[in-house]
């Protein structure tokens, strides 16, 4: 097993989780995975555990780490939000992919560093919410962030040169389902028009926050943090063929892109493998059969998340984590049929504009600060 890395993965049934495992299949035995954690999904969970022979697992619930170890007794198990975030702690090994969905992705990150581990993250709230903070962090433990966003990949793989000169982040969004679509259109959107992405197959929540291009708001946020950006270094352009993941230009005008097929595992396997690259069975880019390559400006008046995202920057402190939780509130309320499309950037506006941002200088900060935008959010919602 002499060179076999290590993986423990946390959000080990989602579709990043999944597609991690699908990179851990094919490596022929490079990657051992040491651990796996989900909240709920526990039927997939054991299936990967008996497939995967992990040394440490984590689930929401005692009841279900109960049953499942007396199936798996060789398995040490964790439970509760608290025993995702000792499996982060705890488990010996070389990488730690975070995966999970919310807010609940903060912890388990800045604990991993704590411990002096390696992180891939792929759970974006960590950032956006404590972005200060995590990068401290993990800059005083000597480790890096290795993004699994397939945007900020893109741009941590361009940078591989050096950053030094860098001038300017192009970040690339597909546009979603209702690119060009007027503010009138988009109140009318139903559930299932905004679940139908048409370039990536993701999450009902993160597709949700595509389509109101509150995802690529977000991403805004990360790479201020990510790559030490002020915000007024990182553009957007609407790519709607999800091809150039992301581009950076240097200070001589020259601009780097990374390209790629739409698929997750590309930046999962560069995330495992860095800094060195291996070899996959992933779909090849053909340029040719794809002919054509368009790009436009976003329209931040219409989609006003993305608007939004600058202005949270602007106000700094711990106004991104009000904002992120405010829009889990709201984006839940939408898949529920509860509010209009268009009452999730509207909502979320008024956070923005209303809240005095306090220092995000700490865990229970950010926490704190996620907890009241939750409760604000709720309160508007019902004013609806």
């Amino acid at each position: 097993m002499s060179g076999v890395k290590r993986i423990t993965i946390l959000g080990s049934t989602g579709s990043i989780g999944t597609q991690a495992l699908d990179i851990v299949r094919e490596s022929r035995g490079e990657y051992r995975v040491v651990g796996l954690s989900c909240m709920s999904n526990v039927e997939l969970l054991a299936k990967q555990i008996q497939e995967f022979n992990p040394e440490f697992a984590a689930v929401g619930r005692l009841e279900d780490a109960q049953r499942l170890a007396i199936q798996f007794p060789k398995v040490h198990f964790f439970a509760g939000h608290n025993g995702i975030v000792k499996l982060a702690e705890e488990t010996e090994d070389e990488i730690l992919l975070n995966a999970v969905v919310g807010m609940a992705g903060l912890e388990p990150t800045y604990y991993a560093l704590m411990a002096g581990k390696q992180v891939a993250l792929a759970n974006k709230e960590t950032i956006v919410a404590g972005g200060a903070l995590i990068m401290k962090t993990a800059a005083v433990k000597g480790k890096k962030i290795l993004p699994v966003d397939s945007e900020h990949s893109a741009i941590f793989q361009c940078l591989q040169g050096g950053i030094q000169g860098l001038s300017r982040i192009i970040l690339t969004a597909s546009g979603g389902p209702f690119r060009g679509k007027t503010l009138e259109e988009l109140r009318g959107v139903t559930v299932e028009q905004a679940l139908a992405h048409p370039s990536w197959n993701m999450g009902r929540k993160i597709t949700i926050d595509s389509a109101t291009m509150m995802n690529k708001g977000f991403e805004v946020i990360e790479a201020k943090w990510l790559f030490d950006a002020t915000p007024d270094m990182i553009d957007v352009v609407v790519h709607p063929q999800s091809i150039i993941h992301s581009m950076i230009e240097y200070r001589d005008s020259a601009v780097m892109a990374q390209m790629g097929v739409p698929d997750m595992r590309l930046p999962i396997a560069y995330a495992f493998s860095y800094p060195k690259r291996k070899a996959h069975d992933l779909e090849r880019l053909d340029l040719a059969k794809l002919g054509t390559l368009t790009f436009e400006k976003p329209d931040m008046h219409t989609f006003l998340c993305l608007d939004l995202a600058y202005r949270a920057l602007e106000r700094g402190g711990t106004c991104c984590a009000e904002l992120n939780g405010a829009n889990e509130i709201c984006v839940a309320a939408f898949l529920e049929r509860k509010i209009r499309f268009t009452d999730i950037q509207n909502t979320l506006e008024r956070i923005v504009e209303e809240y005095i941002p306090k220092k995000a200088d700490s865990v229970e900060a950010i926490i704190s600060a996620d907890t009241m935008a939750r409760k604000k959010a709720i309160s508007l919602l019902k004013e609806l």
